[in-house]
């Protein structure tokens, strides 16, 4: 019998680190937000955050799908005790990370004025999310390393390390953007294109920070190296058959998310002005659910490729429990908090934004709770490789919320509240799935290959 009292607080200590580390990463992008909001066009800026924002996500997928591929396999190869095999897939996916940064670098460069433009964003506010988004696609590869080397570590349960590495990327990240947002330290005022360079800055010293550190042997058997190695094609079709659903997946996400900036880039500026701080507290909001979902893959991993399903289905029940609680305790604080939330922003308590900002995070809290079983299966499904069920059912979902929003939002005149409310409500028949998935047992398939 497997202790479960002893499962959970595994999880929980797996999962500690990745919460501070994901609250951090989350927290750099709110503090952009915040000192934008200073900024003597502060609802341009705003809006203009707004649109690039969902454009990022949008290009990340394909980091995300491979991510997602590499640690499914690392941590049953953990689990197994192949640590040669670790390390082989740690190379490998580097010089894949280095691919489609390239890709993305370029193609998002092409895409990136024709497709805000599509999401609504007309004038200053086109001018102000290009010019975010240009400097960071431009050095997406420091990004996605960190991505990356923060997957694996986490994939052999070590989540300590990249919260430290992190801890020292967000000062950074705040230092520069104060100075280059604002004009302070004697730094030019950039305004919103300041934001992206300072990050920029802060995500490369972060990538060679992880190389540096794992070079000199802070983690026994992971040595990343610069020279490249022979392309391993039977791993390398294994991390997209495993990350691609993954990766699309993300897309359905984000496909739910651009029709809603679309909506509301119908109703008016303001609206997607406060989607786009509201964003950053959702994203805030539901970082520990998620990261307890990432520490619920690792393990779930580790557990099918050490042959013990009692663990992995204890490591689910351990997770379901915690992320419904984590993200009930954080829908009560968000509803409570609202107004105050909005004056981190500076926004004007009397104006529409503001207004706006508010009605958005109380639906999205009072949806929280909803989204807890959901997110542990999410762990699941990704843990175990089986991300084709995963991306069935987001798709279910969103092909049902997006003319829900439309029907809520036009049809019957409720506006961007209609346009919001349905995104909750999705989460619903997404855990009304899982759970299904999870009782067919399906997913557990042990050994080293996933």
């Amino acid at each position: 019998m497997t202790d479960s009292r002893s499962i959970a607080r595994q999880l929980w200590d797996l999962a500690l680190p990745v919460i501070g580390l994901n609250v951090l990463n989350v927290l750099a992008l709110a503090v952009d937000t915040a000192m934008c909001g200073r900024l003597p066009d502060a609802e341009v800026a705003l809006a203009g955050l707004g649109f690039a924002t969902q454009i990022i996500f949008l290009l990340m997928v394909a980091m995300l799908g491979l991510t997602v591929g590499t640690i499914a396999i690392v941590s049953r190869a953990h689990g197994a005790g192949e640590h040669e095999r670790v390390e082989h897939v740690m190379r490998q996916s580097i010089q894949l990370t280095v691919v489609v940064a390239a890709c993305v670098a370029v193609v998002g460069n092409l895409v990136a004025g024709p497709v805000v433009s599509l999401l609504g964003a007309q004038g200053p506010e086109l001018e102000a999310a290009v010019s975010y988004l240009r400097p960071l696609l431009t050095g997406t590869v420091f990004y996605y390393l960190m991505i990356l080397f923060a997957g694996v570590l986490r994939g052999v349960g070590n989540t300590k390390l990249p919260f430290r590495i992190v801890v020292v990327v967000n000062l950074i990240n705040f230092g520069l953007n104060y100075g280059l947002i604002l004009g302070n330290y004697g730094l030019p005022q950039m305004g919103v294109q300041g934001a992206a360079i300072g990050t920029l800055i802060a995500y490369a010293a972060g990538a060679v920070t992880y190389f540096v550190v794992l070079r000199r042997g802070a983690v026994p058997g992971m040595r990343p190296r610069l020279s490249p190695a022979s392309i391993d094609h039977p791993l390398t079709r294994d991390l997209f058959r495993i990350g691609w659903p993954a990766a699309l997946d993300m897309v359905i996400l984000n496909a739910a998310f651009l029709s809603i900036i679309g909506m509301l880039g119908r109703v008016g500026p303001e609206a997607v002005a406060a989607h786009g701080v509201g964003l950053r507290i959702q994203a805030l909001a539901f970082v520990p659910g998620m990261s307890i979902s990432q520490a619920t893959a690792a393990m779930v991993g580790q557990s099918l490729g050490a042959g013990n399903i009692d663990r992995a289905n204890s490591t689910i029940k351990a997770s379901i429990f915690m992320c419904t609680g984590v993200m009930t305790v954080l829908c009560l604080t968000i509803v409570a908090s609202a107004w105050p939330i909005t004056t981190i922003f500076d926004l004007d308590p009397n104006g529409e934004v503001a207004r706006l900002s508010v009605m958005w995070m109380t639906i999205l809290g009072l949806g929280m709770p909803i989204g807890g079983p959901w997110i542990a299966f999410v762990g699941m499904l990704q843990g175990s490789g089986f991300t084709m069920w995963s991306l069935r059912i987001n798709g279910i979902a969103t092909l049902l919320q997006i003319p829900l929003s439309f029907v809520l939002g036009f049809t019957l005149g409720l506006g961007p509240a209609g346009i919001w409310v349905a995104f909750p409500l999705s989460f619903v028949l997404k855990a009304a799935l899982g759970y299904v998935v999870w009782k067919r047992q399906n997913w557990a398939k042990t050994g080293e290959n996933v």
